[in-house]
């Protein structure tokens, strides 16, 4: 007979709400016997749905830090460091991960590019203390551009090496 130990549906506070990482392998293990029965169908298609909302956030992440950064790059060439080219190195190596893991995260780009700018100017304007006048309104730099491993924007740097 089944109890709040071996059945995550029973029991006033479900294994859900009291211990998810528990209850994530539990569900893994009814899946995997195809125990379909006793599987927690409502909490299981939130935290699927929950998913795919959760990759859309890391890409909006990782693109707002690299195009912070292009930004402050472009706009103040003088303070370039290794720490900035680093940051963008790695976030672009990052992003195109993600893009060939979700490759259906790749139309969403174009929609949501307006809002990670948006995030990326305010970004680089907290961080350079320049006002908001210095960074165009609307990114200037094409998707090719941001994912592009050679291209920084504004004059040469020899921090930039082949």
């Amino acid at each position: 007979m089944p109890n709040a130990d071996t059945n995550p549906k029973i029991g006033k506070a479900s294994l859900y709400q009291t211990d998810f990482c528990a209850w994530t392998e539990a569900q893994a293990a009814l899946l995997r016997e195809q125990r379909w029965h006793e599987l927690d169908l409502l909490n299981l298609i939130e935290e699927i749905s929950a998913l795919g909302k959760q990759q859309r956030q890391e890409l909006r992440n990782r693109l707002s830090l690299l195009i912070g950064h292009l930004l402050k790059w472009e706009y103040q060439p003088g303070r370039r460091s290794r720490s900035w080219l680093a940051t963008i190195r790695v976030q672009r190596r990052d992003t195109v991960a993600l893009l060939q893991d979700n490759p259906s995260l790749k139309p969403y780009l174009d929609e949501a590019l307006p809002q990670i700018y948006q995030n990326s100017r305010d970004l680089a304007m907290g961080e350079t203390d320049l006002p908001a006048s210095t960074f165009p309104s609307d990114c200037p730099y094409s998707l090719s551009e941001i994912l592009g491993e050679k291209f920084y924007p504004g004059e040469p740097s020899e921090l930039v090496t082949e």
